[in-house]
């Protein structure tokens, strides 16, 4: 059977679990966006603290993902939870470093404005900082989900969701005459999925960021 019979007759399944890839990264870019830019917000106005979120979230992206995700299971068990927490750490370094970077580099002279006409601190940080820190804060975002479409491969591991168990079935059979067709198949559709993802990020920039701040 070559490749492309192998897509027809297993295209169901493939599309079941591409949805459930797209659905978990999904759904640990949003937890992760939330978590780094608090931390951001919570440690950009001082230089330590700054530089020890950084600092936290680079170990923690060092952890190979398959020790990572083995020592989740004995404490929160196999399938989507290991999954999920390992995808939510692994993502946040991008996201805090450039939420830190992002909000001080904005214009002091706009804070100083923004405090003249008598804005609180949560107003500015939303109406001003937040804004102007934004272009850097989702090219962090799509650095990490990029990351996180390769490391979801390795949730199969734990019977996580994903394309991930194409590709471990593949290669648990390989010399079988399917085997090759199944890592092909989930190598393939990781990419699609994650170019997908990143022209949603493209057009969401695109409506989004001022053309001037765009350049």
């Amino acid at each position: 059977m070559n490749f492309w019979e192998y897509l027809g007759t297993s295209h169901q399944q493939l599309l079941t679990d591409a949805y459930q890839h797209a659905s978990v990264v999904f759904q640990c870019m949003v937890v992760a966006t939330l978590v780094g830019v608090l931390v951001g917000v919570a440690t950009s106005r001082t230089q330590w603290a700054g530089n020890l979120a950084t600092t936290t979230t680079s170990i923690i992206l060092t952890v190979p993902s398959l020790a990572m995700i083995g020592l989740l299971i004995p404490l929160v068990g196999l399938g989507v939870p290991p999954t999920v927490i390992a995808l939510t750490l692994y993502g946040l370094l991008p996201i805090v470093r450039n939420a830190i970077v992002g909000l001080r580099g904005v214009d002091p002279a706009l804070v100083d404005a923004a405090n003249g006409i008598g804005m609180s601190r949560l107003t500015r940080l939303v109406r001003v900082e937040l804004p102007l820190a934004w272009p850097p804060i989702l090219t962090g975002i799509r650095i990490s989900t990029q990351m996180l479409m390769g490391i979801a491969a390795i949730a199969a591991y734990a019977s996580g969701p994903g394309l991930g168990n194409v590709i471990f079935r593949g290669l648990a059979s390989l010399g079988s005459r399917n085997a090759l067709n199944q890592v092909l198949a989930g190598t393939l559709g990781i990419i699609v999925l994650a170019l997908l993802f990143d022209a949603a990020y493209v057009l969401i920039g695109r409506l989004t960021i001022p053309r001037g701040i765009r350049g």
